[in-house]
């Protein structure tokens, strides 16, 4: 008898084959405000989308909630200031001062910090230190952050500062009431690899 004991040998033959995305690939999209590799999408995953994000510094999300989606961080390298918790009160400009009503603050996470975000729980991140950080980063379910992010790239990629309308008409249509602005210090150059 096989190792697949009781399987019957159509299944088997239909099976999929797994997928495997060395170090250094994957689709990428550049701009000077972020860097996304597209690790496993919807078309091999029914589960969640992944990504290897490259957060420079002086790139804030801005805080912003999802009524469906269910998002995963785990920071590679670098630090992130970030949140993930509903505020006694939602302040319109910049999240970093929020408190929760139990007293839980922001942090500031290093290399290992898994940070899982559940549907309806406001959440955020930035880089306020002086090199890139670099995180894995899931979204459930998939194709809208990979969409998004295409469309996010091209709005960033322009020169000036971030078109804010351009970027809340592409929120409302993935799932992302955003809270808080969305900024990035294009000042501080090109993004480099960690």
């Amino acid at each position: 008898m096989t190792a697949h004991q009781g399987a019957p040998a159509a299944l088997l033959a239909d099976a999929p084959d797994g997928l495997l995305v060395p170090k250094g690939h994957g689709r990428t999209l550049r701009s000077p405000a972020q860097e996304v590799t597209f690790k496993v999408t919807g078309e091999h995953s029914r589960a969640a989308s992944s990504f290897e994000v490259v957060v420079p510094p002086g790139f804030d999300v801005g805080a912003h909630v999802h009524a469906r989606s269910e998002e995963l961080f785990y920071l590679l390298d670098g630090e992130l200031d970030v949140l993930a918790f509903e505020p006694r009160v939602r302040t319109g400009d910049d999240w970093r001062d929020w408190e929760s009503p139990s007293g839980r603050r922001t942090v500031r996470a290093t290399p290992g910090t898994v940070i899982v975000v559940p549907p309806g729980c406001p959440h955020a991140f930035a880089n306020r230190t002086d090199r890139p950080a670099r995180m894995f980063f899931q979204a459930s379910p998939p194709p809208d952050h990979e969409r998004y992010f295409e469309e996010l790239i091209e709005i960033l990629d322009r020169d000036g500062p971030p078109d804010h309308a351009a970027i809340a008409a592409l929120r409302g249509r993935y799932d992302i009431e955003q809270l808080t602005p969305l900024r990035h210090d294009a000042r501080r150059g090109p993004l480099d690899a960690p």
